[in-house]
């Protein structure tokens, strides 16, 4: 008697939080299909959103045809309040548009959260949140809270088709932006040498710079080569400018430079063959082949598995330089940053100690990446030799205490000479920085 009464109870009890959860999930339903359809999608103003209902933040949405078309939002997590979210994804199509613009259909399902693994101890962590849900396959824009009843801002759903060509062969993402960085002379020269080694687009997350490297952003996004996405990361957060929170706190390592790194691989999936992943003082620079397309037609024939390519780093020490002076024009000496051709000393690599590398890769080959290696791929991860193809880095030295004899000299750049002045000297003059 008391088995069966106990089962009774735990029936009816399961009853009822099956009809609380239904009329929960009714109720979420009736408020989309009450208020978003008739309504047009409010868009964000910027490219970082907050999720209502909580401290989380949402950046760009992709359909993930690897994964069966499931919408991927690129999303700042709060590790320590993982709460449940959900998703809304509705339609405009001309099929079931109304004339002014407006979302006549959605569909409401509970998101999945991926938290990447790499937080470097920060509370605010790069994640994926994956909606699933296949009852409305031409969602056109999506939504994620935490709260059913707040007003919705809505991203437009981006990489609706598979592409098999491509409309830049090279593409360099470059992360972040911030402060008052004004290191406009290398800049123009790097991007000048990308030009030369066969990249066709650079990506770059901007939050702040100096006026002089404003008018080389300026300069390169009407020539057509440069896209700046707007990056105001600390509008909504505390950003760190180091990469180690027991050193620089902060909500978000480094203004969010992970999160930047994987949203250019999902916004250039389908426009770039490669995107090479690198900060802004690096070039990865081809050795043993005149240009990055002869590099890769190679490698990838060697390793016809492989989607991601592991480029060594190497330091070119900015306080070193060339004793010949030939660089060292007296017109680029008003021009704010480090002059990259004055630096041919290269330190030699550390025994023992472990050689960051950055990656070229096929971005319909990632899932995730961190800064130094991918976290998630499809393909197979191939290590570069460095002799094949290395990073040429001038910056302050890693190690200082060597003395010029016990360095490398590796003057690359200056065969790129003839063709490089005149682009360098061009780039600053159209910019005004001269």
């Amino acid at each position: 008697m008391q088995r069966k009464l106990a089962l009774l109870v735990g029936i009816g009890a399961l009853t009822v939080l099956l009809m609380l959860r239904w009329e929960h999930v009714m109720t979420l339903v009736n408020l989309m299909s009450s208020k978003q359809p008739s309504a047009e999608p409010e868009l964000p103003p910027d490219t970082i959103t907050p999720i209502p209902g909580s401290r989380h933040l949402m950046v760009s949405a992709f359909k993930d045809h690897r994964l069966g078309g499931a919408i991927r939002v690129i999303s700042i997590i709060c590790r320590q309040e993982l709460q449940p979210l959900y998703c809304v994804l509705c339609a405009n199509t001309s099929a079931n548009a109304n004339a002014d613009g407006a979302l006549n259909q959605c569909a409401f399902s509970q998101a999945k959260v991926n938290v990447h693994s790499d937080d470097f101890g920060f509370s605010f962590v790069t994640s994926d949140v994956l909606c699933m849900s296949p009852a409305l396959q031409q969602a056109t824009h999506v939504s994620i809270t935490a709260n059913p009843y707040a007003n919705l801002t809505f991203l437009s759903i981006q990489n609706q088709e598979v592409k098999e060509s491509f409309k830049y062969n090279f593409t360099v993402c470059i992360s972040n932006l911030f402060g008052v960085y004004n290191n406009a002379l290398q800049f123009a020269q790097t991007m000048e040498v990308y030009k030369l080694i066969g990249v066709q687009r650079v990506v770059i997350y901007n939050t702040s710079c100096g006026p002089d490297v404003e008018k080389i952003l300026k300069y390169y996004s009407k020539e057509g080569m440069l896209e700046v996405v707007p990056w105001p990361i600390d509008k909504f957060l505390k950003p760190s400018t180091g990469w180690k929170y027991h050193l620089h706190h902060g909500d978000i390592h480094y203004y969010g430079q992970l999160t930047t790194l994987n949203e250019c691989i999902y916004r250039y999936m389908y426009q770039s063959k490669y995107l090479l992943m690198n900060d802004i003082d690096e070039i990865i620079m081809p050795y043993k082949h005149a240009n990055l397309e002869n590099l890769m037609g190679i490698l990838q024939q060697q390793r016809p598995n492989a989607g991601v390519f592991k480029i060594e780093n190497h330091i070119f020490p900015k306080t070193q330089f060339d004793d010949s002076g030939r660089f060292r024009l007296p017109r680029w000496r008003s021009v704010p940053g480090v002059n990259i051709l004055e630096h041919v000393y290269r330190e030699p690599d550390r025994k023992h100690v472990f050689n960051p590398t950055k990656v070229l890769i096929n971005p319909r080959s990632v899932e995730q990446t961190s800064v130094h290696t991918t976290l998630k791929q499809f393909g197979l991860v191939f290590n570069v030799p460095f002799d094949v193809c290395r990073i040429i880095h001038v910056r302050v030295p890693l190690q200082g205490q060597l003395s010029k004899d016990q360095l490398f000299i590796d003057k690359k750049l200056w065969e790129f000479e003839k063709l490089l002045i005149p682009s360098i000297d061009r780039a600053l003059n159209e910019s005004g920085v001269l």
